[in-house]
């Protein structure tokens, strides 16, 4: 793919298509204005469904995925598209039809996603992601799985995951350069060398009142997480500028630090407040120290 990937979030269901079309423009209008444009390959798409009661920000019920992509794929040109798909609500033989149905509108890949935050495992008795990237081969060219470098048992999972088929990994948000230790011990344990989507977030100063990011990577007792957080924290409470530089300089020992390890390397890039103009140029600032494009 060697690709970026920015990701657009379906609108609110009962918003509809009028919606979907205008922050898809609005989205293209501010990528044109700071220079991001020229960089930009895929939209990524996430499946959106429930997940935790205390998640700081209410979750309405979002436009499904293939919608979506379908009512704002004639007004993004050349661009081609991926998407998330959590798995766990699905057996094989849907998981399948759903795969294609996804291939036959023109998504080129599918990040495919265990079972949500707070959710038992006897509530989720579907495929795993592992299951799918085995069943999905024949049905979609990229396949792809969450990689999390922080999490415990890491290792083994996303080498697991490798040997059923995965041709690519999406990382969680990036706020630590976790990953390239991870990889690089990676390297030594696996001959797998799938493509890594390396996710990068912009963190608006209402992060510090809201606290969605630290929610979404936040994980009990974990010292690596709770370093990401305090990065979190510093940062959002950092000037717009020095927020910025945070950011790209993070960026830039990531990708310095990974570039030379054996993998296929692309990014994704998340505004997890919405996409704007402040995320567009910090984006386009990451990407003026390194392009996959």
């Amino acid at each position: 793919m060697n690709t970026v990937a920015l990701e657009l979030v379906p609108p609110e269901l009962q918003a509809g298509a009028g919606r979907a079309i205008e922050e898809s423009r609005t989205a293209a209008e501010q990528c044109c204005r700071y220079g991001l444009a020229e960089h930009v390959g895929h939209v990524m798409i996430p499946g959106i469904i429930a997940e935790g009661e205390d998640r700081p920000v209410e979750l309405t019920s979002r436009m499904d995925v293939l919608d979506f992509w379908e009512i704002i794929r004639p007004s993004i040109g050349t661009i081609a598209g991926l998407c998330t798909q959590v798995t766990v609500f699905l057996d094989v033989e849907q998981l399948a039809t759903r795969v294609q149905r996804l291939r036959d509108v023109g998504l080129d890949g599918i990040t495919f996603v265990g079972k949500p935050q707070g959710l038992a495992a006897v509530e989720a008795p579907g495929a795993s992601p592992g299951e799918a990237v085995t069943r999905c081969r024949s049905l979609i060219p990229h396949r792809g799985v969450v990689l999390i470098p922080t999490r415990r048992g890491e290792l083994g999972r996303f080498a697991s995951k490798c040997e059923h088929g995965a041709t690519f990994a999406l990382t969680q948000l990036l706020y630590s350069e976790r990953i390239v230790g991870f990889l690089r011990e990676f390297t030594m344990r696996s001959e797998h060398r799938p493509e890594i989507l390396l996710s990068f977030g912009y963190l608006p100063g209402m992060e510090q009142r809201v606290r969605l990011i630290d929610w979404l990577i936040h994980d009990e007792r974990n010292e690596l997480v709770r370093q990401e957080q305090e990065f979190v924290a510093c940062a959002a409470s950092s000037s717009q500028g020095k927020r910025r530089r945070d950011l790209v300089d993070l960026y830039r020992r990531v990708v310095d630090g990974v570039h030379d390890l054996g993998f296929p390397l692309s990014v994704h890039l998340e505004a997890p407040y919405g996409v704007s103009g402040p995320a567009c140029e910090t984006f386009a600032a990451m990407l003026d120290h390194w392009s996959p494009r």
